[in-house]
């Protein structure tokens, strides 16, 4: 019985003592609703990941290994998002927003060498999405991510039909999404695949070879159909949702006493 429970606390933090910390005060904060419970969780949150301000944090956010949690200033974790930072950790810059329901995933108990989820500035996680970093996921400034995407840095060996396909090792090579890049809704990125700079990847493509940078790119699996044009973009503030959850840290800060830090 010991050893199960040891065995439990393993995957959920890196030693008992984190876990009781990150524990009691999930627990305490965990559930509370509306502008007191992001307004507390900001605060208290900060005792058990790195936070550089003031996070704000919804309702039911489930954190795991949050000693190897980083947040940048003004970070936005919606209703029911899931983080496992797990070795290698999960690092959300300035400004980026994981919307309700995402999963980012280290989950490393094999000792892989480049696990690891690192997320850009000013980027937006969609609803439902799945971010898998065993192989090491890298994400870059100003980064679209539509509902329900799959960013998935890991992969089974299969090379014997004698055994178990889970038993035959994984594939970990990693995944790269440069600035700028649109993944649309439903698309799944597989292992081993950089996305370039500014390209688009359409609405349910399964991406299994690199994107060029500046390219729309459509289809199972996924293939180039055209380059974007090479011309000035339009005038563009800060994206609306940004300026709409600015505009409400500042009226929690206003309404709570909390200083909005950034």
């Amino acid at each position: 019985m010991l050893e199960k429970l040891r065995t439990y606390i393993g995957t959920q933090a890196s030693n008992p003592v984190a876990y009781a910390r990150q524990e009691l005060v999930t627990s305490l904060l965990g559930w509370v609703p509306s502008l007191p419970g992001i307004a507390a969780r900001g605060l208290a949150y900060r005792l058990i990941l790195a936070a550089d301000g003031t996070p704000a944090i919804e309702q039911s956010v489930r954190i795991r290994f949050a000693e190897n949690v980083r947040l940048g200033r003004n970070v936005f974790l919606d209703h029911g998002v899931y983080l496992h930072a797990c070795p290698g950790g999960i690092s959300i810059g300035d400004d980026s927003l994981v919307m309700h329901g995402s999963i980012l995933h280290v989950y490393n108990f094999r000792g892989l060498p480049n696990a690891g989820i690192t997320i850009g500035r000013r980027v937006i996680v969609g609803e439902m999405s799945v971010i898998r970093g065993q192989g090491g996921v890298t994400i870059g400034d100003d980064v679209l991510i539509a509902p329900q995407v799959q960013i998935l840095a890991v992969d089974h060996v299969v090379q014997s039909a004698r055994a178990p396909i889970m038993t035959q090792g994984l594939i970990t090579e990693g995944i790269v999404i440069e600035d700028g890049a649109w993944l649309g809704a439903g698309a799944i990125v597989t292992d081993g695949v950089r996305i370039g700079r500014n390209a688009v990847v359409g609405a349910g493509a399964v991406v299994t070879r690199d994107i060029p940078a500046g390219t729309v790119a459509v289809g199972v699996p996924a293939r180039v159909v055209r380059e974007i044009d090479d011309c000035d973009p339009p005038v563009d503030l800060a994206p609306p949702v940004l300026h709409q959850l600015r505009n409400e840290r500042m009226e929690l800060a206003a309404a709570t006493g909390v200083r909005r830090t950034g």
